[in-house]
């Protein structure tokens, strides 16, 4: 039986932190084994809203990609490639963007959002049809499946529509992607902002240093109504609490128990909670660190695993385009 695909991924924006790990990357090495994953590295969507930092991009590219093969997301098995580099998807989202309304795309409920987190007063062309290039990566690889948020399913709503467009139009040339909802958690950062966030710098990078996580973690906010250690402490929404919930393994739910029982009755002290969670992410970020370290001492191994990647995606990309354009007559060479 053929596996059904899946596309997904992350516009390059420097090195992914545990708030990435838990919302995508874990679910993603699970994914891997069950369907034809394709990971996009999205850069050209990082254009609309930072259009003059793609001196930044290679960089970029580079960490996230080692922070995907330290986690565990195999080459070998999941298809990992850089959009800037597959023309056709381009070529694919400009005939999308004919089939697409501007009100249409007005109405999308992240955009407001979007231009609020960049502070962009009037969104460019390449800002309001986002919703549109992410159609073309989807349908450019005949994706069956798109893992995302609650908050995303409108731009997949935007792909069916495209994808249906077009069929009804032409021919029926692409499958209309399903969404896969999966309760998509979100860590807060470690100043009690709820998300993590590179741009509030409240982050605990998967490549840390030990000594980098336990200054993070011993100067993270935990209970603002809590004044000495012997105040009751409240645990829910607690950061230190949330990550000992997210990374302790089955060893330590023992102590965690115990940690959270002592801290409501102002029996223990934020320090000694805090010291507990640094081995806690200590323990779970070392063999991340292992393999990160082995990978950066392959030299070419990122360039060969993302040209592998962009090549295969590629062929998948004019495969679809001949598609494309024949269904609309366009292919007038045969």
């Amino acid at each position: 039986m053929t596996m059904k695909r899946i596309l997904t991924g992350d516009r390059p924006t420097g090195k992914l932190h545990l708030g990435h790990y838990v919302g995508s990357l874990r679910n993603r090495i699970k994914l891997q084994d069950e369907y034809e994953c394709f990971f996009i590295i999205a850069d050209l969507h990082t254009l609309t809203t930072k259009p003059e930092k793609t001196g930044e991009l290679k960089e970029n590219i580079h960490q996230m990609v080692l922070d995907y093969l330290s986690v565990g997301i195999d080459p070998q098995k999941a298809t990992i490639y850089i959009q800037s580099q597959i023309p056709e998807v381009t070529e694919l989202a400009i005939i999308f963007g004919n089939l697409t309304t501007v009100p249409r795309l007005e109405r999308m409920p992240t955009l407001k959002d979007v231009m609020r987190d960049a502070e962009i007063q009037i969104p460019s062309y390449g800002l309001l049809g986002y919703p549109v290039l992410q159609a073309a990566d989807i349908l450019m690889v005949k994706g069956d499946l798109v893992p995302v948020g609650k908050d995303q399913q409108s731009h997949i709503e935007v792909t069916r529509e495209i994808a249906r467009d077009f069929n009804r139009t032409y021919a029926p040339v692409f499958p209309e992607p399903d969404v896969l909802v999966g309760e998509v958690p979100t860590l807060p950062g470690t100043d009690g902002a709820s998300k993590m966030s590179k741009s509030k710098g409240n982050v605990i990078n998967l490549s840390d240093s030990a000594e980098e996580v336990e200054k993070k973690v011993m100067s993270m906010y935990t209970d603002p109504t809590r004044i000495k250690a012997t105040d009751p402490g409240h645990v829910e929404g607690n950061p230190v609490f949330v990550y000992l919930d997210a990374f302790g393994k089955e060893s330590d739910q023992a102590q965690i128990a115990e940690y959270k029982k002592l801290y409501t009755t102002g029996q223990v002290g934020d320090i000694e909670v805090k010291k507990y969670l640094v081995k806690v992410l200590n323990n779970f970020l070392d063999p991340i660190r292992k393999k990160r370290a082995e990978y950066e001492a392959q030299p070419g191994l990122m360039e060969k695993v993302l040209k592998g990647g962009t090549e295969k995606a590629r062929k998948e990309a004019q495969k679809t385009l001949v598609e494309v354009k024949q269904a609309m007559k366009l292919d007038y060479f045969g």
